[in-house]
């Protein structure tokens, strides 16, 4: 039987073995079967679709989304405005996180500037505002 071992898949898609075997159980890679000695032997194309799969967790998608995406690949009647409103809806997604994240340096900021870093913990001002919920105005 030819084929790659897990090591070898690994190494070569940049991920670990447990990586490996993670995608696996979650489906986005089918396990080989096993040879006579035991050994699963991987197929070359897996290193491909293991470097897709790191990729696009790079740009942020999820494994349910990844997922979409490969099985969009091989869906006959899939077109790439498919793919277009998934990266679309994921770009979405990263403004979102992107404007709490700025709401956040912004208390943060303001907490931080509540503080001249002296004095006892007792009269620390963060700690106080955390104790204490915000009015709304």
């Amino acid at each position: 039987m030819t084929g790659l071992t897990i090591g070898k898949v690994a190494r070569r898609a940049g991920v670990g073995i447990e990586t490996v075997r993670f995608y696996e159980r979650q489906g986005l890679i089918d396990e080989p079967p096993r040879a006579a000695s035991g050994y699963r032997h991987y197929p070359e194309d897996v290193v491909a679709r293991l470097e897709f799969i790191r990729r696009a967790k790079q740009l942020g998608f999820s494994l349910r989304e990844i997922k979409e995406l490969l099985t969009l690949r091989v869906e006959p009647s899939a077109t790439c405005s498919d793919v277009k409103r998934r990266v679309d809806a994921k770009m979405a997604d990263v403004e979102d996180k992107i404007r709490e994240l700025q709401r956040i340096k912004r208390a943060l900021n303001k907490l931080g500037r509540s503080c001249s870093g002296k004095g006892p913990i007792q009269e620390c001002p963060i700690l106080h505002a955390l104790d204490h919920k915000e009015k709304k105005r």
